[in-house]
């Protein structure tokens, strides 16, 4: 074979190789398309409520998976049941991975939401989802360290009202430290695409 096209092929593969190595190397780090809390990471501040069979969920006791955190009520006309179905679909694209993550909807109305009745709604978007409720003592803690917002906004009736409140998803990262936030309305695929880099880390 002619000696100089083995040195152009050669050095041609040299070239590629190279090219290659030099866009792994200074690859960018993917973004993630949440709101990013600063470092170092504030801690996931830890909390206990029991759920509709009897048992106690405690956040601390999650580590290993990814949890996602939304506060809510099943008497809520739009921004609740949305933000499941988002959740739900968001599960649905991480096929095998959505067993290392936890959906977890917490209640800001204990007045009528039993813990029953906020696992029962939350079943309805998807049997792994777990619902969360207990009375105003209990909760009122879990929402300020969450800083969510509530605002009980008076009805026709003492038991028809609306309650206006934070509609935002907060993710606690595998290492129970709060990581990102989203939106709502945010795209399930945007949500899916983060868990499966944190999932990588």
């Amino acid at each position: 074979m002619d000696r100089k096209i083995i040195v152009v092929g050669v050095v041609s593969f040299v070239v590629v190789a190279l090219a290659a190595f030099l866009t792994i190397f200074f690859a960018k780090p993917a973004s993630f398309r949440g709101t990013m809390y600063a470092e170092p990471y504030p801690p996931a501040p830890d909390f206990s409520l029991t759920m509709a069979n009897g048992e106690t969920y405690r956040l601390g006791e999650d580590d290993g998976k990814i949890t996602l955190l939304f506060f809510g009520y099943t008497y809520c006309p739009d921004v609740c049941p949305t933000t499941l179905a988002e959740l739900k679909l968001a599960m649905d694209l991480l096929r095998n991975d959505a067993d290392r993550v936890q959906v977890v909807f917490i209640s800001v109305d204990p007045e009528r939401d039993t813990t029953k009745k906020v696992q029962e709604y939350v079943q309805r978007f998807n049997p792994n989802f777990i619902g969360l409720s207990g009375s105003l003592e209990e909760l009122e803690p879990v929402w300020n360290g969450y800083g969510v917002y509530r605002e009980v906004v008076e009805g026709t009736s003492e038991s028809n009202y609306i309650i206006n409140h934070t509609a935002r998803v907060t993710l606690v990262d595998q290492n129970g430290n709060m990581r990102l936030t989203y939106g709502f309305q945010t795209p399930p695929e945007d949500i899916a695409r983060d868990i499966e880099i944190l999932l990588k880390q």
